[in-house]
């Protein structure tokens, strides 16, 4: 008869933390196998140390390599489990029960697994769980870890830092383990989606070398395997007296530009409510609804927000850019004026705009006295667009120009060009921003008569210079603070 090999999880650091059947399994076994770096210290064996007693077999399997130091780790390692896994079948085969430590859970990032693979099939086995380093960081920041609908992750620090922050911008609790010489990664990648004030540190949970603190102030020379980064639970109010409707602002473009503070609301919504564009930007949330809509009901869509918060829901309607500037929350604020929302709560939540998205990429086109116009005479007549473009020429302030064109409107950025080349010299700089932040960005600077509008379309934002704007040999663009007297 052959032995019985246990695969036993020993938990996080703390002795006690050892179930009551891993320690007795532990005491009762003929064969006590742990693995070891090349310095020969073991975790698991020294968390399992209490348990064993004298006389038992132990089987210490050191790793051969490390990724940092193989140019074949993957076919070294498997080469060295084969290994392992026949020093264990001679036990097993001589009638005796093995006992593989695990530190945290066996099947859990663990190393038993790849012997269990290979043995599993041929003796009896049985799988004893562990406290996992997940559930005790949580333990020891004092923070849930996933509540109600959330989604807990579980990422490896070893994926790549895009890899990372896509999986981060969900806004749900995430644990992200194997940190070490991957910690720069993790930082950068938690710091491009927007959440590394919610991240926590965690060293070493249970053991007398545990250390937590605040990610963003760890110094990442000091960062060892044994620790994982953690975004738990947030807070949720203990009682729910009604529905609320708070207007994001997203940002021009991707999650790098999503303020935490809208990333929260977000992530607490039960329903969000937006342009079909721009609501796909927001990552799926299985516990959400989505309701999508086209960009010309606005209204439509401000009232179907307030009457969802009506009914006791959280509601996060969504803009590109802030959605105070030619978007949302106008909208909504005009709807939720009216009596039968009176007691419906509106937040309005401001985001990066995309004039000043626009105007980073070259320098600082606005940085003096400035005003916003829209090129679109869908909601407003040209006259009117014509008589502020003409006013603002005339004050010789820098102009930036939402909505310049689409489609159906393809002469008022021609119109615009030559209403201000009345009023500015013809070299004055124009500054044509398209999709920036996004996968087809583009930027180009060139003279106000030189604007050709058919290389401008409804993605594109313009900022017109003043007579006092600058375009550097460089290909910087400012407008100076101080103004001529």
């Amino acid at each position: 008869m052959t032995g019985r090999l246990y695969g036993v999880g020993v938990g996080p650091g703390d002795p006690e933390l050892v179930t009551v059947k891993a320690a007795r399994l532990i005491g009762e076994a003929d064969v006590v196998v742990f693995h070891s770096a090349r310095h020969g210290r073991s975790v698991a064996r020294r968390i399992a140390e209490p348990y064993l007693r004298a006389g038992q077999v132990e089987e210490q399997l050191v790793y051969p390599v490390t990724t940092e130091d193989s140019d074949d780790y993957q076919g070294e390692i498997d080469a060295f489990y084969e290994e392992c896994a026949a020093r264990l079948a001679a036990h097993l085969d001589a009638g005796r029960d093995v006992v593989v430590l695990a530190a945290g859970d066996p099947f859990f990032y663990g190393s038993y697994m790849h012997l269990h693979k290979r043995l599993a099939h041929r003796y009896p086995t049985e799988v004893v769980p562990g406290v996992t380093s997940v559930s005790a960081g949580a333990a020891v920041i004092g923070k849930p870890l996933v509540e109600r609908d959330e989604v807990l992750t579980v990422l490896p620090g070893t994926l790549s830092p895009d890899a990372l922050a896509e999986h981060l911008s969900g806004g749900d609790p995430v644990a992200v383990m194997k940190l070490g010489r991957t910690f720069p990664n993790v930082r950068a990648a938690l710091e491009k989606a927007g959440r590394l004030d919610e991240a926590w540190y965690v060293e070493r949970a249970t053991t007398g070398a545990q250390r937590t603190a605040p990610l963003s102030e760890v110094d990442p020379d000091e960062v060892p395997y044994f620790s994982l980064a953690l975004l738990p639970s947030k807070p949720r109010p203990t009682a729910r007296h009604g529905g609320e409707v708070v207007v994001v602002g997203l940002g021009p473009a991707g999650p790098e530009w999503l303020t935490p503070e809208a990333r929260a609301a977000l992530a607490a919504a039960d329903d969000l409510v937006g342009y079909v564009t721009y609501l796909n930007r927001v990552p799926d949330n299985p516990r959400q609804r989505k309701h999508l809509s086209d960009n010309k009901v606005e209204s439509e869509r401000a009232a179907f927000a307030l009457d969802l918060a009506k009914r006791g829901r959280r509601v996060a309607v969504v803009s590109s850019g802030d959605p105070g500037v030619f978007a949302m929350a106008s909208a909504v604020l005009e709807v939720a004026a009216e009596e039968q929302f009176a007691d419906v709560p509106v937040r309005v939540l401001p985001g990066l705009t995309a004039a000043h998205a626009v105007a980073s990429r070259v320098g600082a086109p606005l940085g003096h006295d400035y005003c916003v116009v829209s090129l679109s005479d869908r909601l407003k007549p040209w006259s009117v667009i014509a008589e502020r473009l003409e006013a603002a020429a005339r004050a010789d302030l820098v102009l930036a120009l939402y909505n310049p064109a689409s489609r159906s409107r393809t002469w008022q950025v021609g119109a615009a060009r030559d209403l201000l080349l009345a009023h500015r010299s013809p070299d004055t700089p124009v500054v044509v921003g398209r999709d920036v932040g996004g996968p087809e960005e583009s930027v180009r600077v060139v003279r106000l008569a030189d604007l050709d509008p058919s290389t401008v379309d409804m993605r594109c934002l313009l900022l017109i210079g003043s007579s006092q704007t600058t375009l550097t040999p460089r290909g910087a663009v400012f407008t100076p603070r101080r103004y001529p007297a």
